[in-house]
């Protein structure tokens, strides 16, 4: 056995099998939001249809996942840091299946809003555990790449639901996409109980029973010594506490990822939730908007893509100031209507690129500018305060469109939430304490 600091040997050394593998895992669990997300829009018509409801009614039922998601966040974000990456992950996929089960099963308005809720709260939790998740299984080199395409799977998810869900609307009503929801997240379970371990850097933090011996089991999978000892524990003041967010070293960050978020995923969600119902509104028929929704999804992959790409080069925030404008320039320009369908779909594929690149590069930074004892408390914060944004965004559309607004006005409305992120970041600077470090002797990777 050997005496060294395994998080500094994982931030140095070439990604293992091990580890590449759990880094995917994190892109699927990612998907699964995605998939949850669109889920809602492409059950629409059937709940307009069954229930008779108005737009601002479904309004508030697309927004209930999001008010989850931002408690999940804020309450259940830092379990991840408490009780483990792995076990959270696993607790947060049990509530997604049942929150998704049970939507399939309402009997009215009033249940389907409960279970959405509480489908929210698993995916919240799920958010800040799998962030903090595959920043800590990826090497220094690659986990920028690795951050932004764990964040590439919310796309992916809205592309698989699009494909497949359009489908199975053809011979199945609403309820069918729930409940193949949840089969996605029950075949998870396994997947992540037998495929991830627990994160070594969380381990060495927190030290709970049998941590060494689950580290070398964990460096024995990945082809490395074992440590005969565990690192020293940090001192008092690196242990994981809320309030360490707001000390004089992390509070600027905070507060300004905060801002960034919220206001980029108002922006972000009203293209997401709204584009299907304004389509519908344009006269288009039920598989038109499917390819509309599935064009989006696609944009989302491949601004994604790019902008995890780019971030192995260049500086990462002014990247996502940039992408920032430019998802606000994109939705209003969306806001002018198109005269047909290819017109349609190609500012929709644009929007998808420039606001899921915003939501890739706001990831990065947050899975880079929290320390290990703080990622997924901070995470879950951000992320908490931005889904509460995201929630707000369906019902302040709904009822704008409601009150005879045009869809240029209320769309320059919308898109301003990004402009804002944008020159939120502009403001964001990282201290030592602040920046990533995976090992107390590892090398701290480059600012963004």
């Amino acid at each position: 056995m050997s005496n060294y600091d395994p998080r500094s040997l994982l931030a140095t050394s070439p990604m293992t099998r091990l580890q590449i593998v759990a880094c995917i895992v994190t892109v699927l669990l990612n998907a699964l939001d995605g998939f949850d997300v669109l889920a809602i829009s492409f059950a629409t018509q059937g709940i307009l249809q069954e229930w008779n409801i108005s737009r601002l009614e479904f309004g508030v039922v697309a927004s209930m996942e999001l008010w989850g998601m931002a408690v999940g966040s804020l309450v259940l974000g830092g379990m991840a840091d408490q009780i483990g990456r792995r076990r959270s992950i696993l607790i947060f996929l049990v509530v997604m299946t049942l929150g998704s089960f049970m939507c399939s099963q309402a009997n009215d308005l009033g249940d389907l809003r409960i279970w959405r809720f509480v489908t929210g709260l698993g995916i919240g939790g799920m958010l800040a555990a799998i962030n903090a998740a595959s920043a800590e299984f990826a090497n220094d080199r690659s986990r920028n790449f690795w951050v932004a395409l764990m964040t590439i799977g919310y796309p992916l998810g809205n592309v698989f639901c699009a494909l497949f869900v359009s489908e199975l609307l053809k011979t199945h009503n609403w309820r069918a996409v729930f409940e193949f929801a949840a089969v996605l997240s029950a075949v998870l379970l396994p997947v992540v109980w037998f495929l991830v371990p627990e994160s070594v850097s969380w381990l060495c933090r927190k030290q709970p029973a049998r941590a060494l011996e689950k580290i070398n089991a964990t460096l024995k999978r990945m082809g490395h010594a074992a440590i005969s000892a565990l690192p020293p524990l940090p001192p008092p003041a690196e242990r994981p506490s809320f309030r360490d967010l707001f000390t004089p070293h992390l509070m600027r960050l905070t507060i300004l990822m905060v801002i960034a978020y919220f206001a980029h995923i108002t922006s972000f969600y009203y293209i997401i939730k709204w584009v299907a119902p304004i389509a519908a509104g344009m006269g288009y028929s039920g598989p038109v908007v499917a390819d509309v929704l599935l064009w989006i999804s696609v944009g989302g992959a491949a601004g994604g893509a790019v902008l995890g790409l780019l971030a192995l080069r260049w500086n990462v925030r002014l990247l996502t100031v940039g992408i920032l404008v430019l998802s606000s320039i994109a939705i209003m320009i969306f806001g002018r209507g198109q005269d047909d369908l290819v017109e349609l779909k190609t500012i929709i594929f644009w929007c998808g690129f420039f606001v899921n690149g915003g939501i890739v590069g706001l990831y990065t930074l947050l899975a880079i500018g929290f320390p290990t004892h703080l990622r997924a408390t901070g995470t879950g914060i951000a992320i908490g305060a931005g889904r509460g944004g995201a929630a707000l965004a369906p019902i302040i559309a709904g009822y704008l469109l409601n009150n005879g607004m045009s869809l240029q006005m209320v769309s320059i409305i919308m898109a301003s939430g990004a402009m804002i992120g944008a020159v939120a970041l502009m403001f964001v600077r990282y201290s030592s304490t602040s920046e990533a470090k995976f090992g107390e002797a590892a090398t701290p990777g480059a600012r963004p």
